[in-house]
């Protein structure tokens, strides 16, 4: 089965930084894009940035110059580096991966971690 686990939130102050991380474990063949989502309380789930597995990324408006994603394919682990942190980017953070699994014929699932709080205080 394959599990998506972050890592790495928490309460920091405005202007500080947090670094999540998301690996995937079970057994898989692959994994293409790994993307970063998230939630605040009465809105929806939104792309934060993305990554995929040649290297490319993508990032939210918002986040652009503050935030930067990255992978290590050794680990089957994405990482989210944050930077001069908003009150405005308080929300549950979920990691999300396109995994290719399962016998005998493979095929591109969906997966989607627990979620992970980030609070930053003014």
């Amino acid at each position: 089965q394959v599990q998506l686990v972050e890592s790495g939130g928490g309460l920091v102050q405005s202007g500080g930084s947090l670094r999540l991380s998301c690996a995937a474990s079970g057994s898989f063949f692959s994994i293409n894009a790994m993307n970063w989502y998230r939630q605040a309380p009465g809105k929806q789930r939104d792309l934060v940035a993305g990554i995929t597995s040649g290297g490319s990324t993508n990032y939210a408006d918002s986040v652009k110059g503050r935030f930067t994603v990255s992978r290590d394919n050794t680990k089957n682990t994405v990482y989210l580096q944050m930077y001069r942190l908003r009150p405005e980017d308080t929300a549950v953070y979920y990691c999300n991966a396109e995994i290719v699994a399962g016998t005998p014929v493979p095929y591109r699932g969906n997966y989607w971690g627990q979620g992970t709080q980030v609070t930053v205080s003014s």
